[in-house]
């Protein structure tokens, strides 16, 4: 099924005929302490149902799915305060962004759309940091499923070695947030995971899997929705520790250095690949798992 791009010089706008699906922002207008970086959001089922919430007010850093890294070193390109062992949540000034230079693809055909994207990261005091690649695709598989697959690879450019890690690594239980990273809308509290072990919720917190579901439930339409999100085999620390929460909001986060920090050599790359399936309607655990499957395959396709 083809779809549309637009490019109105800070976004993209990504539709199916006259639904819009995905819109990705790639020129933030967000204040620093948000760590301003590109997002995707909204993002909509192919029944128009949004499943996806921009900046909350609990979390305003949060925005729909973002490459979000809490604790990159000395530095926050997530937003907010920052976990420090023994001092708990600080403000350090340290709310870097993950700055667009610019596209290097950006293609929309009957395969779906193609995007590659320059980025730098660069620290609240302004020095460059991180450089980035990253891209991602958008494909259509059925009338009730279209697939997000997204990679990166990070450089860090700095003299120094930087240990990627989390508010776990950091001491906090259970707060391994940390990488691409998506909140759901309010409604979706309370909604249901599934993994390839069956069905649960916030007990699920830290699991070990390829992949990771959740269904919500709409308000006023008696409509559901199931997010089918993979982690690829290559990436650090695979089958991924899950960082998933049902309430006190739905969110979902395959985290790489949930508790397991990664120490960044000068010139070192990390190299993340992830897709979510977003499909109308409850999946259950089996069609969930099915789902996984279409979508590893198309995560396996983006180079």
């Amino acid at each position: 099924m083809t779809l549309r791009l637009d490019d109105d010089g800070t976004a993209l706008s990504i539709t199916q005929g006259d639904l819009e699906i995905l819109r990705y922002v790639y020129r933030p207008d967000n204040a620093q302490f948000e760590s301003p970086r590109p997002y995707f959001e909204p993002l909509r089922d192919l029944a128009g149902h949004q499943v996806s919430l921009y900046r909350p007010h609990d979390h305003v850093w949060h925005k729909g799915i973002a490459l979000s890294l809490p604790n990159a070193g000395p530095e926050n390109f997530w937003g907010g305060r920052t976990f420090r062992r023994g001092l708990g949540y600080v403000d350090e000034k340290n709310d870097g962004a993950m700055v667009h230079r610019e596209f290097t693809r950006l293609t929309a055909d009957d395969g779906g759309v193609q995007a590659v994207e320059r980025l730098d990261w660069i620290t609240e005091d302004g020095r460059h940091f991180f450089s980035e690649t990253r891209a991602f695709t958008v494909t259509v598989l059925a009338d009730d499923t279209w697939v997000l697959s997204f990679s990166t690879a990070f450089t860090n450019d700095t003299d120094d070695t930087v240990v990627m890690g989390s508010p776990t690594t950091e001491g906090r239980d259970n707060a391994g947030y940390g990488g691409f990273f998506w909140r759901g809308p309010r409604s979706f509290t309370e909604g249901r995971v599934y993994t390839a072990d069956g069905e649960g919720g916030d007990e699920l917190m830290g699991v070990r899997g390829d992949w990771m579901a959740y269904r919500g439930a709409h308000d006023s339409t008696d409509a559901a929705s199931t997010l089918v999100f993979t982690d690829h085999p290559a990436n650090p620390g695979a089958p991924v520790q899950w960082f998933v929460r049902t309430t006190p909001f739905a969110a979902v986060c395959p985290a790489p250095f949930f508790a397991t920090e990664l120490p960044m050599a000068p010139g070192d790359t990390v190299t993340l690949r992830h897709a979510v399936a977003i499909v109308n309607g409850d999946t259950g655990v089996d069609g969930a798992a099915k789902t996984a499957g279409l979508a590893a395959a198309e995560l396996a396709k983006l180079a």
